[in-house]
């Protein structure tokens, strides 16, 4: 694992760097959980943000991050076979970025990973995250429901004391897929049960126990 650690919008437009207030009831959800037990083990999985990192600590959690995003982009994981296809290291890229040890994780963040990632890396990336879980962990996924627009730009998020999260645009990574309520239910269909959340954008948020 290579990490182990107000914006002002105009016109409805927002500049990379600055960051965004967005009402989230995942989160809202997911808060409550950390307020009512000690000692959790957080998994961030983005661009590293050290408001998390000051805010599960002060909770008296412990956090650790993986950006898989920016790292699954990296040509180090490309090879190429003997028909001279290009193929995705998976197994290395897993090794280098998702190699928990022994450790296992009450919380994941999974934030909108699922829709930067493709199919032949997010599958077992979502199988690797599930078995680094304890059951009756929480994973908090968003999703978003159209493939245009300002807001599917590749983001860090930000948690706060409130019922919102910030969101930050940080890089250009291209969405590569949005995914309807079926697809995501196939996509978790290894956890015990998921909740989706409604939303008055186009981020579907749904939390996931191990």
């Amino acid at each position: 694992m290579r990490s182990l650690f107000k914006s002002n919008v105009t016109s409805g437009q927002q500049r990379q760097g600055e960051r965004e207030a967005r009402h989230s009831s995942g989160w809202q959800y997911l808060q409550k959980h950390l307020a009512a037990n000690e000692g959790l083990r957080i998994l961030d999985i983005g661009p590293t943000s050290a408001v998390n990192i000051n805010y599960i600590t002060s909770l008296g959690h412990s956090i650790y991050m993986a950006n898989l995003v920016d790292e699954a982009a990296k040509p180090e994981w490309k090879t190429t076979g003997e028909d001279g296809a290009t193929r995705l290291d998976v197994e290395a890229f897993l090794a280098a970025n998702l190699n928990f040890v022994d450790r296992k994780f009450d919380v994941v963040t999974f934030w909108d990973t699922a829709d930067y990632l493709s199919p032949e890396m997010l599958q077992p990336i979502l199988a690797a995250i599930y078995e680094a879980m304890n059951p009756g962990g929480l994973m908090l996924a968003f999703f978003h429901a159209k493939a245009s627009g300002a807001e599917t730009r590749f983001s860090r998020y930000h948690l706060t004391p409130t019922d919102a999260i910030e969101i930050q645009r940080v890089a250009t990574h291209p969405l590569l897929h949005t995914y309807s309520n079926r697809q995501i239910e196939q996509l978790l269909h290894a956890f015990s049960s998921y909740r989706f959340f409604l939303a008055k954008d186009n981020l579907s948020e749904v939390v996931a126990t191990r």
